[in-house]
């Protein structure tokens, strides 16, 4: 792979910081999940409300953790890209 060509895909913004269906799962995650906490909280006795609070709220911050490390993930493939390349050209630039 030449230099202008892996700078351009260095360069180029990846799809997944653009791609759409991983936000309407996030979405659609995290609305199940209010709507399982709010029928927790209408159909289940008191006592063991707060374990399953607890668990349904712990998903959903798992949820929204993972989908705010994509851009991290993003950024890593570029550094590894770029660390490929000049490991392939020799050394540092």
């Amino acid at each position: 792979m030449s230099d202008s060509v892996a700078r351009r895909a260095l360069s180029a913004p990846l799809a997944e910081s653009r791609w759409l269906w991983r936000r309407l799962y996030v979405f659609a995650v995290s609305l199940a999940l209010w709507r399982l906490l709010d029928a927790a909280i209408d159909g289940a006795p008191a006592e063991a409300l707060p374990r399953i609070a607890s668990g349904l709220m712990s998903l959903l911050a798992l949820t929204l953790v993972l989908y705010l490390v994509a851009p991290t993930a993003e950024q890593l493939v570029a550094i590894l890209a770029n660390l490929r390349l000049r490991l392939a050209g020799g050394g540092a630039r």
